[in-house]
């Protein structure tokens, strides 16, 4: 297994000396860095933003295979960039905000690397499967849809994840939105997210149910109201890490952050505040 080197962009328009969070952001199946183009602007206005491409996404689009794209191999890739950044034991505060299959990996983090986390963000996030046959169920679906990428093609494969109904929000917004969304999964690299599907997917992720209580840093669980299987989860996973809060996104489904972003903002504004003095420039 190689150690991943992450691509990224660090944006900030913050003075040095305001001791501001560094929000690290952790993007979706089939998106990249810039998929939190929405709320990016937002979020610098909070602190420094880390825009991460997640192996076998974006400019990290050839992994070795399914072993370069594990949760753990993840984390090999972040210390270096977090090293590279000069991130580790420097006392910034570090925020880690993840959606959907970065919302798993957010959770790995705080849990494998405790001490490279202050708080935590888990959009549309699950902490794994924990039925040990539905577990191998989901495995056997990522496999095929890891096949259908490989033999159908990207054109194929995105028209068909994008009729998912957790994806219907996106239908609801602007044509040029909706555009840019099916856009930037059609640029995404075959191999690279049939590995990530076979490296991380949630069948090949060992569940973490049993280990969230171990999570002692503020957390903030965010849904779309219209999402029902994620609402349940947030409220499941608010049960079991001490003091978490869940918030829901009214007239959103599974993007929030793309579907509702000044709400998302909002909440999120509200509950880093509540932990951590935010400086917005003025």
């Amino acid at each position: 297994m190689n150690t991943p080197r992450f691509h990224y962009q660090r944006l900030s328009s913050l003075a040095p000396g305001t001791s501001p969070p560094v929000f690290v952001m952790l993007h979706g199946f089939a998106g990249d860095g810039s998929a939190w183009e929405p709320v990016a602007e937002g979020l610098r206005r909070m602190g420094s933003v880390l825009l991460v491409d997640l192996p076998g996404h974006g400019e990290n689009h050839l992994p070795g295979g399914p072993e370069d794209c594990t949760m753990e191999a993840c984390l090999g890739g972040l210390e270096d960039m977090l090293i590279r950044e000069k991130l580790l034991g420097g006392g910034v505060p570090l925020w880690w905000m993840g959606y959907s299959m970065g919302g798993r990996l957010a959770l790995y983090t705080a849990i494998h690397r405790p001490t490279w986390v202050n708080g935590l963000v888990v959009e549309s996030g699950s902490p794994g499967i924990q039925d040990l046959a539905e577990r191998q169920a989901r495995r056997e679906l990522d496999e095929a849809m890891a096949r259908v990428i490989l033999e159908r093609g990207m054109e194929s494969f995105v028209e068909e994840w994008l009729s998912n109904p957790m994806f219907r929000g996106l239908k609801r917004l602007a044509p040029q939105i909706w555009t840019a969304e099916r856009n930037r999964r059609l640029a995404q690299n075959p191999v690279g997210l049939a590995a990530s599907l076979r490296g991380m997917g949630t069948g090949a992720m060992l569940p973490l149910w049993d280990r969230l209580p171990e999570i002692r840093v503020p957390t903030l669980l965010l849904a779309g109201m219209e999402d029902s299987p994620y609402v349940s989860l947030a409220g499941q996973m608010a049960g079991a890490i001490p003091g978490a809060a869940v918030e829901l996104i009214p007239h959103a489904v599974h993007l929030p952050h793309v579907e509702r972003p000044e709400a998302f903002l909002l909440q999120v504004a509200r509950f880093v505040a509540s932990h951590h003095p935010l400086h917005f420039p003025t």
